[in-house]
């Protein structure tokens, strides 16, 4: 038994998890809440669409459809293994189901044959529906199958859930039989697996600095044809004017790549900022001055 995770928290765990998440619309506060209750939460629920398609069930997941307004779901997982997040909150993925098998959910032991549908799961369970026929014979990719493992072990993980909080649809409600296909006690044992291991938290790469070659640099800045000769074309230019214009000295409108005579004059006027004159200010980047620019604005200067 706990409270449902807040929408930040969830995404957040199944990022920390390593799930690759696709966020659709205003997920965050598309759910049925005006309808009932959403939690306390007591596991997660496994399903399969019977469509194929992945734009098209995502859409009809997010929602709904006649007789069924969406979410249907939390999650759409699709056979790429993304999952596109499509409503949060109370949705209509579970139905009624057997009390009996909630309890055994709540005790995390194994579940008994469903034989009655009087409880609420839409209140209870977090959903995930997976894109798959359900005819036995649409495959499961091993990357929807990995899926499925990391968002049911992200969400076990937070609560302090084992694998025996997560069931399929047809656990839960009599007649069901998604999802059909999966190995559901090869899947359990994937789930406990990866449950044993702290999940490896990905930092997102830090953006590269810039680099910007002073040679070359130099020779696109005294191409200018106020100065004579063809212009020189580098696209270190444009990381310089972009750092003139952060620092005031440049209008963004000839921040072009092309170091004219408005960078020029752009340039001799940081020159000048940093204390020189005469003829040490003349708008034609030298090591010091340039790396200076670079240290404040964040690329790297090589000879």
């Amino acid at each position: 038994m706990a409270t449902p995770m807040t929408a930040a928290t969830f995404l957040q765990a199944l990022l920390d998890e390593g799930v690759t998440v696709v966020e659709v619309g205003a997920w965050e506060t598309h759910n049925r809440n005006h309808i009932g209750p959403w939690g306390p939460v007591h596991g997660v629920m496994i399903h399969h669409t019977v469509t194929s398609g992945s734009a098209h069930t995502v859409e009809m997941c997010r929602k709904g459809y006649t007789g069924l307004p969406g979410p249907l779901c939390h999650g759409v997982i699709t056979k790429d293994g993304k999952v596109h997040l499509v409503g949060y909150g109370r949705a209509n993925h579970a139905g009624l189901g057997d009390p009996d098998v909630l309890a055994a959910v709540i005790d995390e032991r194994a579940v008994p044959v469903d034989d009655q549908a009087s409880v609420d799961g839409n209140r209870h369970f977090y959903g995930f529906e997976c894109e798959n026929l359900g005819d036995g014979h649409d495959p499961w990719p091993d990357e929807q199958l990995r899926a499925i493992e990391k968002v049911s072990a992200a969400i076990c993980r937070v609560h302090g859930w084992s694998a025996a909080s997560v069931i399929r649809h047809l656990d839960w409600q009599p007649g069901k039989s998604d999802p059909r296909g999966v190995d559901w006690t090869q899947m359990r044992e994937r789930i406990a697996t990866r449950l044993g291991v702290p999940p490896v938290v990905v930092e997102p790469p830090k953006p590269a600095r810039p680099v910007v070659d002073l040679s070359k640099l130099v020779a696109a800045a005294q191409s200018d044809p106020a100065r004579a000769g063809t212009p020189v074309t580098y696209a270190g230019v444009k990381v310089v004017e972009a750092a003139l214009v952060d620092a005031g000295l440049l209008e963004k409108r000839y921040s072009d790549g092309h170091f004219g005579s408005s960078t020029v004059d752009a340039y001799a006027r940081w020159q000048r900022r940093l204390g020189y004159s005469g003829s040490a200010a003349d708008g034609i980047p030298g090591m010091t001055s340039l790396k200076k620019l670079g240290d404040k604005y964040g690329f790297t200067v090589v000879a």
